[in-house]
Formats: structure tokens, sequence, C-alpha cells
């Protein structure tokens, strides 16, 4: 099973940013040492979550650079935020920094202020992530000899006449993975022997029982993967690296000290939710649309279905189910919220804990 750190905090203004951004190459400093496989980072914009996350492919170069060993994955990529033509030329560069060593989730959603933000409406995001993953792939796979790769989806053109340079490491090029949610997106990741991610709800909502959920999707797709007829190393990597993320992990002594704790953590969490809410309804005004609230990450559907905390025996408990159904990556984020020391000591303690005392139960098995 691989371990992988989710790099995820939040500022809560422009003076913190610059301690946000040391943080999370300290996390990252520390996921390495500390023995995890690899760190994801998230694409985020205007609103303080993560302030590297608004360029998350250049942090992920100056990491590769830093932590050569990682494996650097995004966890998601926008695609309807980015240019098709720079898409491909900056994953492939990465994919080169890494030798192969980059896992590229791919999604569709955001709120509308990052959407507006970049002169994307909100309402056509899910139309144009499909479209321009389809250019990207076409300009991955075009060799210069070949004729030109002419696009116009309405929100980007372009004719690329030669090829993408630099090509990528990875002879099938930097490795995509998707959400495993819906029945086109699971036939699709099994077709491309793709990694997906394994979702623990089903949409509009969450009820906080997330494992028959994940038994579902992930044998909806591992089903759809062994059905497509891909050599067996395809299919093994495709479920090495498949993954299930809670964003946010805390491991203490005893299930009592981890509850506390976590609950004022979650509590300051709510706070920077709170905080990005309004800012995110204007721009819902803007966009034409009227979302649903995002769930109080106090109640017990959330914390059900996005957190594991308890102690090392409670959650290696939890992470075994997790095993025994074969998803091959675990992702977990240990550092969620607003930057304050305080959070910045349990998260650390938190993910010492979780290396040193949960992780070598799964690296023997």
């Amino acid at each position: 099973m691989h371990f992988s750190a989710f790099l995820t905090s939040r500022s809560m203004a422009p003076e913190q940013d610059r301690a946000v951004t040391l943080a999370m190459i300290q996390h990252a400093t520390d996921a390495e040492r500390l023995g995890f496989d690899a760190v994801f980072l998230p694409d985020h914009h205007f609103t303080g979550y993560t302030p590297p996350a608004s360029d998350p492919m250049m942090f992920a170069a100056y990491l590769t650079a830093k932590l050569p060993r990682l494996h650097l994955g995004f966890s998601v990529q926008t695609i309807p935020l980015h240019h098709p033509v720079r898409f491909a030329e900056r994953l492939n560069i990465i994919d080169q920094l890494t030798e192969g060593k980059v896992l590229v989730g791919v999604g569709s959603g955001t709120t509308p202020e990052e959407m507006i933000g970049l002169g994307v409406n909100y309402k056509d995001a899910a139309e144009l992530a499909i479209s321009n993953l389809e250019i990207v792939e076409r300009l991955w796979a075009k060799k210069p000899t070949d004729e030109p790769v002419v696009f116009d989806n309405g929100r980007y053109q372009g004719a690329v006449v030669s090829r993408i340079a630099p090509a990528a490491y990875s002879p099938d090029g930097p490795q995509v993975m998707s959400v495993a949610l819906r029945p086109s997106s699971v036939q699709r990741a099994a077709e491309k022997a793709q990694p997906a991610f394994i979702p623990a709800f089903t949409p509009p909502g969450f009820d906080g029982d997330p494992m028959p959920h994940l038994r579902r999707y992930f044998a909806a797709y591992r089903d759809a993967l062994e059905a497509a007829g891909h050599p067996e190393e395809k299919v093994a990597h495709a479920l090495e690296w498949t993954t299930h993320t809670y964003q946010h992990v805390h491991v203490a002594e005893t299930d009592e000290q981890a509850e506390e704790e976590f609950q004022q953590l979650m509590a300051e969490y709510q706070e920077a939710i709170d905080h990005e809410y309004e800012a995110n309804k204007a721009a819902e005004e803007l966009s034409g649309v009227d979302l649903r609230r995002a769930p109080d990450a106090r109640g017990p559907e959330y914390q059900g279905t996005w957190c594991l905390r308890g102690s090392v025996e409670t959650v290696t408990a939890h992470l075994a189910e997790i095993s025994d159904l074969g998803i091959g990556n675990f992702l977990g984020g240990f550092m969620g919220g607003p930057l304050t020391p305080g959070r910045q000591e349990l998260g650390t303690r938190s993910m010492e804990l979780f290396a040193t005392r949960v992780m070598p139960r799964f690296r023997s098995a």
C-alpha cells in the first residue's frame, strides 16, 4: 500500500501567505523523511486555500528538485482553468523532472469565485473540462510529421503545427487520474488503464458512511479495468495508485485525546470555510448560479465522510478495511485549516505517529 500526504492548509490574510508556503515545503520534506511515497497538491485560487495551490505545477517543480524520491500528485488539476497547450507542456516538463513520477488528477469542479476570476463561468466548467482534456491528449499524441492539431472550444483556440516540447518522460505521457464517480468516467479510466480516485459519497450530499460507497465505486472501476484487456502490468500499476482520500487525518495516543484535539481543529477549519463562503456567494451571483452551502465540518456527515481520527489502533483498523478492498494509495491531509501554531504542532505530531506506528503495519503486509 502507498501512502501520500495532501499539502493543504489555509491562509486567512496576505501576511500569512509566506508562513503557509514555507510550512508546506517543510510538510513535504517531513513526508519524504518519514517514508511517504508521494505528496499531492491541490489547484485553488483567490481563497487562501494553500497559497502554493495557485500554481501547483510551479510548486511541484520546486519540490521535485528538493525531494527527488517522492512521486508528485495533483488532486486535482481544474482543467477548465488551463489553456490546453500550456497544460500539456508544463506537465511534460514535470514528467521529465520527476522521471515519470507524476500523477495528474483531473476534474472540472471548483468554486464560482475561482472560476470567474480566471474568466470561466461555473456553468460551462463540466463541458469545458471534457473538451480541454481531449485537446491535451491529442497534443500529447502528436508527432512532428502529423497534421496540425487545430482546436477551438469557444474558450481556447490554437493550432500546433510541430509538437509539444519536451516530450513526456513516460512512454504513454504523464499519468492522468480521474474520479471514478460517473459510469462514463469509470469507463474512461478503465479503457486508458488510469488510476482513479475512489469517492466515499454519492452526490449531492454526504451520509457519513463511506465504506458502502467505496466498495461500490471501487468494484465498478476494478471490474471495468480488468475487463478492458490490458496487460497485467498495466492493470497492476493502475490499481497500485488508485487512491482514496481523507481531507483530515488526526492520530493521537488514545481515541479520547484524538477526538478532543480533532474537534478543536475542525472548529478552526469551519471558521476558514465560513470566511471563504462570503466571497463565493458574491461570485455565484456574477456566475448566475446558486449553490448549496458546503456541509458543516463539525457535523457527523462531513466528519464521517472526509475525516479519519483516533488512536494508532483505531486508525490502523480502518485503514485495513481500505487495504483489504484493494485500493493501492491512501492520501491524507494532516494540516487542513488555518495554520496556527497549535495546528502545525498537532499536525506534525499526528503525521509522525501515523508514519512510525501505522504505516509499517501495511508495509510488511
